[in-house]
């Protein structure tokens, strides 16, 4: 049954604006601001889009949340109060303490959708871990995608389920007591299906970043479009209920002002956060190794609540595998001093010498006032697979007690772990760069940048997946057949009892870096991490390890292989191991 709506849209650009809806084209009008607005009789679901100047083809709603025939087609109205919430006894978590599990909505199942990644949720609660990050969902042109293509940040794809859909798996989610943070990207537009810049100056005059144009943050008319990323923001944590957001590649976000907008959004979450009643997360993607992105506010920082740490990964995938190519080549030459380093003290970079980057590169983690759950430590995530040549997962390259190893380091480390998803069994399947482009100059332009990128590093071209062939996307997708198998079966016997011990021993999610300490012999490829009264004793040698503790052992609490053998305090563990060892 229709009614009266007030559509409204910020459009200071065109000189005169109309809505049309359902077929039906209709004058609006604009205030001082360059708000036009217009009061229409409308169904629930009613079709519409905004006709600027004299263009005859309407164009989707900046703030669109639904888009039933792509990012090119009309807008659909959508109200997310119609939904029935089941959450009601959901109080939300904290970040720390927990455990993330990051996902793809394409890839995770067969049908690649919302509802199917309902019905995999008990897996994951039976994994033990404690948020589930969701890979962008926004509007992007095409059937399939990363998701960092997005052109209607409001949108979810339809491919996906659409915004219903979304509103269910986090109702399911919550349910089941995990935790939703979603990724979500500011600093930069896809190639197709742009419209926003017909409405407003969404970019920066003369400034780019490694993916486009930059967004105008700080520029003439730049309060409304910093105005349309909060209230995005604002949306998700509101509307879809959902618990926290990944920022993605902050250090993309130009913004001169005085009050960054990462501030100014932390402050509006806060606010947020107070009225709706639960702990609401955000969680920087971060180049810059600068601890004052999560500092509080009162202390001079942005206040976000974590960030990513890819030094971490960094250093334990040089140590696992030995690659020591570009940004590996510090870590790598570190040995395991500089994972001892990123162990105790988040950065590795911290004001050293980068030779990727020919310069020094951080500053140092105040441990004393910035605790270790604020770093978020994985040995896998999207990128680190994904930006590799063939999309290789690092099962393809380790032996299964190199992985549980690695297991071992990241999930007892000080920082919240993250998970990508199949890694907790081992996954044998890629996941590679993959688009779905429909312009047939774009597309081929995509593939032939991705494939050319890494000739010019050596790789043939004839092994580059091309990211527009359907193939490159199916072959992404998670086979869960392989859980019921070795070593798959095993390796996610070891992930769930690791993150059991977690949720059992408090010494596991101290996250005060300065209690952490950390010994080490490159020589004989041992380490062993000190938490609390526990010892993560790590063999990385191809044979038993002898390795002399600091104290005696008083029981083997976890081990990746047999029981090593214990006499006193010193332990011999099995080639290609780790244990958890108390001590007395």
């Amino acid at each position: 049954m229709s009614a009266p709506v007030e559509f409204a849209v910020w459009a200071p650009l065109p000189e005169r604006v109309r809505v049309q809806v359902d077929g039906a084209v209709h004058d609006m009008t604009r205030d001082d601001g360059g708000w036009w607005r217009a009061e229409v009789e409308a169904a629930p679901e009613a079709d519409y889009g905004y006709l600027l100047d004299d263009n005859a083809t309407p164009r989707p709603d900046p703030r669109s949340r639904r888009q039933p025939e792509g990012v090119h087609g009309l807008s659909r109205r959508f109200e997310p109060a119609a939904h029935e919430w089941g959450d009601g006894a959901w109080t939300g978590r904290p970040l720390a303490g927990g455990v993330v599990y990051e996902l793809h909505v394409g890839t995770f199942t067969p049908e690649g959708t919302l509802d199917a990644a309902i019905g995999r949720l008990g897996h994951l609660v039976r994994l033990g871990v404690d948020f589930v990050e969701l890979l962008p969902v926004n509007g992007f042109n095409g059937t399939h995608n990363w998701g960092y293509d997005g052109v209607l940040w409001y949108a979810v794809q339809e491919e996906y389920g659409g915004p219903a859909a979304y509103q269910r798996f986090v109702d399911a989610c919550h349910q089941q007591g995990l935790g939703v943070i979603q990724d979500v990207v500011y600093n930069h537009l896809g190639p197709s299906g742009n419209y926003l810049p017909e409405f407003f100056p969404i970019f920066a005059e003369g400034g780019a970043n490694t993916w486009g144009n930059s967004v105008n943050l700080s520029g003439p008319d730049s309060d409304e479009v910093r105005r349309y990323i909060i209230d995005n923001a604002l949306m998700w944590l509101r509307d879809m209920h959902v618990d926290g957001l990944r920022l993605d590649a902050v250090h993309a976000l130009v913004d001169e002002r005085a009050t960054h907008v990462l501030e100014e959004m932390a402050q509006e979450v806060d606010r947020l956060s107070v009225a709706v009643g639960r702990p609401l997360t955000l969680i920087a993607e971060s180049d810059l190794n600068d601890p004052r992105m999560v500092t509080p506010r009162v202390a001079g920082g942005l206040g976000l609540t974590a960030q990513w740490s890819d030094d971490f990964h960094h250093s334990l995938h040089a140590t696992l595998t030995g690659e020591g190519q570009g940004y590996y080549a510090d870590f790598a030459e570190a040995g395991l001093g500089g994972l001892a380093k990123v162990l105790t003290g988040a950065y590795f970079h911290d004001g050293a010498w980068s030779s990727f980057r020919r310069r020094h590169h951080g500053r140092p983690v105040d441990t004393a006032t910035l605790s270790g759950w604020k770093f978020l430590g994985y040995l896998q995530d999207h990128d680190q697979i994904g930006n590799r040549a063939v999309g290789d997962r690092i099962s393809a390259t380790l032996s299964p007690g190199l992985l549980a190893v690695g297991a071992t380091v990241t999930l007892t480390s000080p920082f919240t772990p993250m998970l990508f998803m199949g890694e907790e069994w081992g996954a044998t399947t890629p996941w590679q760069f993959f688009t779905s482009h429909p312009e047939p100059e774009l597309g081929k332009a995509t593939a032939e940048g991705r494939i050319g990128e890494f000739a010019e590093h050596g790789w043939d071209a004839d092994v580059v997946p091309d990211p527009q062939d359907p193939e490159t996307f199916t072959r992404s997708k998670l086979d869960w057949s392989e859980l019921s198998k070795e070593p798959h079966e095993r390796l996610l016997a070891v992930h769930r009892s690791l993150l059991a011990l977690r949720r059992a021993h408090p010494d596991l999610v101290d996250p005060d870096l300065a209690a952490v300490q950390v010994t080490w012999d490159d020589a004989d490829r041992w380490l062993v991490v000190h938490r609390g009264s526990l010892r993560v004793a790590v063999n990385l040698a191809g044979e038993p390890r002898e390795v002399d503790l600091d104290r005696p052992v008083a029981d083997v609490l976890f081990s990746t292989d047999e029981l090593p053998a214990v006499d006193g305090a010193t332990v011999t563990l099995p080639a290609e191991s780790a244990a958890v060892l108390s001590t007395r």
